[in-house]
């Protein structure tokens, strides 16, 4: 599957490290063009490519967004990103550190909003960099040792494409359910973020 990447700071960088070594095909994007992705390009090898953001979302099967929160909206034409699967990775702050005031709202459904008819996962966005780049590979992390990256949506299928490819990457892929409820517990403020747990602790969380 081709992914694309759009944000290649230290999280949008390891996602793409760590997909390359699991086989799978990036494209990457961010503000400043294609120009500027040359030496991570060059590491990641044949595997990896560079675009301007709408292109890596007309070249792309599944999509993750991992740029500032701020910059999501009008980032992408819609139509590029329509019935795409969209992963939200995002995270919406005010300030270091202190979480975004959205009301009753998830920041993934404003995501939602801005680009209808994309196929939305929240996912990907709750973990440390530092963790993501050796966690799903470290040898102590199999079976239910395996640390949890949480999905939610409205779309089953999507969720599962997701799902898989967490699961490529060693991780435990878990459903924290709907879009608007699954993603709450998923962002900055929520009982799910920044907290690593293994597939075992977040199955006893969700379930309780």
């Amino acid at each position: 599957m081709q992914t694309g990447i759009i944000g290649t700071g230290r999280i949008g960088s390891t996602l793409a490290r760590i997909l390359v070594a699991a086989g799978h095909q990036v494209v990457l994007a961010n503000a400043r063009g294609p120009q500027t992705l040359g030496p991570l390009v060059a590491e990641l090898g044949r595997a990896a490519s560079a675009a301007h953001p709408a292109e890596a979302a007309g070249q792309a099967e599944l999509l993750v967004l991992m740029v500032p929160f701020d910059s999501v909206r009008g980032l992408l034409p819609q139509e590029a990103v329509r019935d795409t699967v969209l992963v939200d990775a995002t995270n919406a702050f005010d300030g270091p550190g202190a979480p975004r005031d959205l009301g009753e709202r998830g920041s993934s459904e404003l995501v939602a909003d801005w680009y209808p008819g994309a196929r939305l996962v929240k996912s990907l966005n709750t973990m440390h960099f530092e963790t993501l780049a050796v966690a799903g590979t470290a040898p102590e992390r199999t079976g239910s040792e395996r640390l949890a990256h949480f999905v939610a949506g409205d779309d089953v299928k999507a969720k599962e494409i997701v799902a898989g490819i967490i699961t490529d990457l060693g991780f435990a892929p878990v459903d924290t359910g709907p879009l608007h409820s699954g993603g709450i517990l998923q962002q900055p403020g929520g009982p799910l973020f920044n907290r690593p747990l293994t597939e075992a602790q977040a199955l006893a969380w969700i379930s309780h």
